[in-house]
This record gives structure tokens, sequence and C-alpha cells, in this order.
């Protein structure tokens, strides 16, 4: 048995597997370009004799169908294998590899051209007593894989989710009673182990031991690092934590693990200059983030300063090919001069870069120059615009007589309708943003909402990465806004009313004070409220005498309600002299809270609007004269715009509209308005304060009989008191939450 498939650990047992696989993605290549390492059955030879005699099994056929987005691939084999092969995967390019043990290759192909789905091939590779299926596809998949019978099927899911095996027959594995376990289980997983460790060469490594080998990782550059992404998998209390590792001396700074939804984000900082590389063996992921070495002798045309290495220079009538020849020593470059550079210059140059003094040299002469690795081609810049403009024609013209091929995109999420610009079918199809060739035409047929193509092969790739990135589920977005309003009102009224009169009227004397002997008399007046029915007394006929009070200064209604009243009469003993005293006094208390939640779920960067209210009608005249109705709204309306960062936040454009019927006026109801419009970011599933309105209204108001109102004590009788305390605040909150996707479906 071959010893890469006796490790169950291979990172942390096995150095050289640590090596075999970091260098993967560059051996594929090689040794799929030798036919040599693959021999067929129909030629073998005395060298192939012994590994085929000592392979344990052997490969017969390799087959492809497509299962609505999944591929499968069905190995055939001659004997039944005892276990899975080993299997990895490496992001750039998109590729799986499987390596079978002691197994050689019976098919008589070394290459399997499919293009079925997102598989584009299959490479066939022989060597020793290992043979390895590579699976070149068009983007980064997860498979699966199982035994039946003497065959291996793979299932490459399309959906980007989390694959899952399936037999001979195109069912599940495990389909039945052990299905539920199995997705219950699936649901519950958790990565194990999360390690770090410095590389021989001064690379950070991160080493996850996944729960198993059909876990979807997601890994993309942000600013300050790596963001890594584990769908549908947990994360243990253990792994949750920061990792600072600035003392390993790689790139990496930190690395940080936390839960997010359903999935787990790792961040990893870096610094510097560094570039990463992701492959996966079986459980294990494996992120090596690699320093970068500026070379300082790097020309830096077009930036500020120069870095290569200080000289000094003092030329005399020197040739200009003498003269690059110097620089050329000095620098280590490859520098090739076109026959046409001729000529002789005096420099006198003190301390400054090499590359400096090459590019005063390139300018005095009227030079420049073309670098390829450590080769620089300098000549006359006339000559080099010809020779890049013939390059250019050649290149039109071989795109002129390349044959068109055909192709058909499938689009998934977005309308066909909207790759009109694109392709330049407005406008007459001379839109300049026009991506097809001149030859390439394009086909939109939306009832299938799908696109026909045909361009040569360089336009149809473009067109293929621009659907790829283009054609995503949108994500959408939960918002949710709370409109809070409080109040605390307290009002209290004081009054008084008071009166006197002489009823000698009632006896048959007249009314009022006699002044002197003389007939004249004089009376105060008022209303003989609270006093009651008065024996003898006969109802007011309207010649004064029932209006007794010379002071009137009720409490003030609140609310429409009336103050309550507490009369006193005092008469003499004659029953003809009164003194009528009422007092009223009314006291409110008032709290409110009035909660508004109006919410919408929109797609990211789409408007979405939801209102509740009513209309009020208004009656206006017009220009000629007649009238007519208009209806203004009254509404509780929330408008919202929002738009998902990289980093999980949510930025939203929010307008916020809190309308209720006011007063009525003469001209009709007034409208109470509030109003919030802004731009907000907020994390997701976080409430954030858009506004607030405090506002506290304090009145007294007093009415009173001059100077007799000013009387301590007294002076209540002869005063109107009214006192207001008014308290009331708005509050706007908003909460975003990210709908989450389902990457499988169930």
């Amino acid at each position: 048995m071959s010893p890469l498939m006796t490790s169950a650990s291979p990172y942390q047992a096995r150095p050289a597997w640590r090596a075999v696989l970091a260098m993967a993605a560059l051996l594929l290549p090689p040794l799929m370009m030798q036919p040599a390492l693959a021999q067929a059955p129909s030629a073998p030879s005395a060298n192939s004799a012994q590994p085929a005699a000592m392979a344990a099994n052997a490969i017969e056929s390799v087959t492809a169908n497509q299962q609505g987005a999944n591929v499968i691939v069905k190995i055939a084999m001659k004997n039944a294998p005892e276990k899975l092969p080993i299997g990895f995967t490496i992001t750039n390019p998109a590729r799986i590899a499987l390596d079978f043990g002691a197994t050689v290759n019976l098919t008589g192909k070394n290459t399997y051209e499919f293009n079925q789905g997102d598989l584009r091939s299959v490479n066939l590779v022989q060597a020793g007593e290992r043979a390895r299926l590579v699976f070149n596809l068009k983007r980064n998949l997860n498979y699966a894989a199982t035994i039946d019978g003497n065959a291996i099927i793979v299932t490459i899911d399309g959906s980007g989710g989390l694959a899952t095996a399936v037999d001979s027959t195109g069912l599940p594995v495990g389909q039945g009673a052990n299905s539920a376990k199995s997705a219950d289980k699936a649901q519950k997983q958790l990565l194990r182990d999360l390690d770090f460790r410095r590389g021989a060469n001064g690379e950070g490594r991160i080493v996850v031991d996944l729960p198993n080998s059909q876990v979807a990782v997601d890994v993309r550059p942000n600013a300050n690092g790596l963001v890594v992404e584990f769908l549908k998998t947990g994360l243990p209390e253990t792994l949750r934590r920061r990792i600072d590792v600035t003392d390993f001396g790689t790139p990496v700074t930190q690395v940080t693990t936390v839960p997010q939804g359903d999935n787990v984000r790792m961040t990893v900082d870096a610094r510097g200059l560094w570039e990463q590389s992701v492959y996966q063996s079986d459980t294990q992921l494996v992120i090596d983030v690699r320093p970068l070495k500026e070379d300082p002798n790097k020309l830096t045309q077009g930036t500020q300063g120069y870095r290569g290495e200080k000289l000094s220079f003092n030329f005399q009538n020197v040739e200009v090919r003498a003269a690059l020849q110097a620089i050329a020593d000095i620098s280590g470059l490859n520098i090739i001069t076109s026959d046409s550079v001729s000529g002789n210059l005096t420099l006198r140059l003190r301390e400054v870069p090499w590359d400096q003094a090459l590019d005063v040299v390139l300018q005095a002469k009227g030079l420049d120059m073309r670098k390829n690795g450590s080769v620089l081609w300098i000549a006359p810049k006339e000559e080099l615009l010809t020779k890049e403009k013939l390059e250019l024609e050649q290149r039109a013209q071989i795109a002129d007589l390349e044959p068109l091929k055909s192709e058909i995109f499938q689009l998934n999420y977005q309308k066909a309708e909207s790759f009109k610009t694109v392709f330049g079918l407005e406008g007459g199809g001379d839109s300049k943003n026009r991506i097809l060739s001149k030859r390439g035409s394009a086909i939109i047929e939306p009832r299938t909402n799908q696109l026909f193509v045909t361009d040569i092969a360089s336009k149809l790739d473009d067109i293929r990465k621009l659907i790829a990135k283009t054609d995503v589920a949108t994500k959408q977005v939960l918002i949710e806004a709370r409109i809070v309003e409080a109040s605390d009102s307290f009002t209290r009224n004081l009054g008084a009313r008071l009166g006197f009169a002489d009823l000698r009227t009632l006896r048959g004397g007249d009314t009022g004070y006699q002044i002197g002997n003389s007939n004249s008399r004089i009376a105060i007046g008022g209303n003989l409220t609270g006093i009651g029915q008065v024996t003898g007394q006969t109802p007011d006929k309207g010649d004064g005498y029932t209006n007794s009070q010379f002071l009137n200064l009720p409490a003030a209604p609140i609310n429409g309600l009336a103050a309550a009243n507490l009369a006193v009469s005092l008469f003499s003993s004659a029953a003809n002299r009164f003194l009528n005293l009422e007092l009223s006094a009314l006291e409110a208390d008032g709290n409110g809270k009035i909660i508004s939640s109006p919410r919408v779920v929109t797609a990211d960067k789409a408007i979405a609007t939801i209102e509740q209210g009513l209309e009020l009608p208004y009656q206006v005249a017009t220009s000629s004269g007649a009238t007519s109705i208009i209806f203004r709204k009254a509404n509780l309306r929330l408008e919202v715009t929002p738009q998902i960062t990289p980093d999980g936040n949510v930025v939203i454009d929010v307008d916020v509209n809190k309308d209720s019927v006011g007063q009525e006026t003469r001209a009709g109801f007034a409208i109470d308005t509030k109003h919030v419009k802004t731009q907000v970011m907020v994390e997701n599933g976080g409430t954030v304060v858009l506004g607030g309105i405090y506002q506290q209204i304090e009145r007294t108001t007093v009415s009173k009989v001059p100077v007799l109102g000013d009387v301590p004590v007294l002076g209540m009788l002869f005063k109107n008191t009214g006192r207001t305390n008014e308290k009331t605040e708005l509050l706007v909150f908003i909460t975003p939450k990210i709908v989450a996707e389902r990457l499988s479906a169930r």
C-alpha cells in the first residue's frame, strides 16, 4: 500500500506529505505533460509489466453524466476497492485530485473531455504504482465519493453547497431511515481543531481540522488579509478565540475565529507583501500565507522615487552603448540594445540610484525600454511603438480569421434582458460597452432565461467570467423600524364666582340700597347660581334681580370636561341680603406611549416602501371658481435602501414618516408630522437610534381682578389660575437583519 494512504493525520505526522501537497499545484501540469508516465494497455512495455503485476487494482473506464446542477462521475475498477481514494482540492486553478494507491491505468487514455456542467475534463496520470485522477473544474466546488460495487461514484455539487454522495441509480447514499440521522448530524458538525505554524520559508501556515471532507469553504482576500468562511459549520467554545502570532515572524499577525450565523468566519490579518495558497486533503484544510521579497533592483517607472543601488558616473563624450553596459554591470540586468541606438553623451552623476541614471540616459537620447523578467530591451521610442503597433495589428488579423464558437449560458438569478447593454444590442448594436468582438453575436431568450453567444474562444471566456461574477443570488435584508412616542401631562385650573344681592323685592320692597331719603337705590348684580330656590322667589322675567354675580372667574374646562363646583351662600335673618360664593377646580394627569413598528424585507441595493394610514379630504377652489376635493395622506411610512458591505454590516438609506390627524381647523384637519431621513451603517442584527425629539412645555395662566387679586389669601377669590406641564419624547430605532441564505436544498 502506498505510504500516502497510511497517515490519518498527514500534516502532523509526515513532513514529507506536507511538501507533496504544497507542491501539488506546481507538479500537476508537468505530470500531465509527460505521456511516458501513463502506459496504454495496447502497447505495454517491459518496464510497465512490473508495476502492473504489483498493482492490486486497475481503472478500466471513466464516464460522466449531468443530473441537474450536479455532475456524476463513475470510475469503473477491475476489483472492488477496499476504501475511498485520498483526495485534495486546489483553488487556483479549480481542481479536484484523487490518488489511487496500487492502481494502474487500463483505460488506454490520459485525457477525457466531458464539458458537462462545471466539469471541463479529467486527466488520468500514472506515476509508479499510483494513479491520479485530476478533475479540471470551471469554479471551486465540493465533491462527495462513495463505493458502489466495483466502481467509485464521485458527485460534484454544482450548487456551491455541501455535496451528497449518490449510488449508481442516482439516489443519495443512505436514503431512508438513516438519512434523517445523517442530516441531523450534518447540521451539528463542528470544527475539530485549529493550529498555526511557521513554514521553512517563513510562511504562516494555518491548519484547520474539518469535521468531514464535504465542508464548503469560501476563501476571499480583503484589505487586511484573508477571510475564510466555513459554511454550515459550528465552532466549539474552545476555538472561539483570537490568536496573536506576531512572534512567529511570518506575514500573519493574528487569526480570529468567530461564529457568524450558521457559518464560521476566520479572519487572517497579514502585513507587508504576501500571497496565499489554499489546499485540502481529506478533512484537513491548509492555508499558506507566503512572504514576497521585493527586488531592490526593480525598475520603478511612473512611481515616486528610485530604489536601485546608488552610484556615481563621470562620462565625457562616451558612447550610449557603453553607458548602458556600465549600468547593466551594476544592476545585474540583461540589456538588449537595438541596432538603431547610437550616438555619444556626456554624463556626470553623483550618488544617484542606477535605475534613475538609466531613466536619465533614456530620456536624454529619446529611447524607451520594455522589461520582461530580468531582460531589458532598449530601442528608440518610435521603433518600439511601431513594433507594438504591428503586433496589435497581427493579433487583430488573427482574431478576424479565428474560427467562431457557440455556447449557451443559463442564467439563474439575473434576467437575460439585462445583458442587452453588455452585448451592445441596444442602440443599433454600436454601443461602446459591447463586450463581444465585431464578429460576435448574441441572442437573448427571455422565456428560458438563456443567452446564445457566438464569438471567438477568448471572448467566450470573458463572457463566462462575467456571468460567473454577476449571476449570483442577491442577499435580502429585513428592516424593522420602531417609533416610540411617550407623553406625560399635568394640568390644574382654579377659579371662583362671587355675587351679592338685596332681595327685598321678594317681599314687595325695592331692590338695592336706598340713597338718603330719595327713591334712588344702588345694587350689585350677579347670578344666584348655587343659592337654590328661595322661599317666595319668583322666576326671572328679565327684571334682573336674579343676576346677582359681580365676579365671574370660573376654572376653565380641560379636554371638554367641566370643573367641579363648590357653592356657599350667606344671607341675613330677614333673608333679604345674600352673599354668593362659588369655587371651581379641575385637575388632569395623563401618561401615554405609542409604539409603531413597521418592517419590510427587500433585496440588497433595492428600494422598499411600506405605509399604512388614511387620506383626508380637503375642499379647494380651482381657477374657474369651482370647488374640488383633494386628498392628503396621514400615514405611517417606511422607505429603505439597504447595502450589504463585505464585512457583513448594512448601510441603510432610511426615510421614516409618522403622520397623525391633528386639530380641526376651518380649512379642515391639520396633520401632525414626524419625519426622519438619514443614512447610517449598522451591524447585522444590531439596533441604532436614528433620532429623537424631547419637548417640555410649562405654562401658568392667571386672570384676576386688579388690586383685589393681589391681596394675600383673600386674593384667591378674585382670580383664576391655570397651570400646565407637558413632556413629550419621540425616538426612532432601526434594526437590519440579513436573511440567511439556503446554500443547499434539504
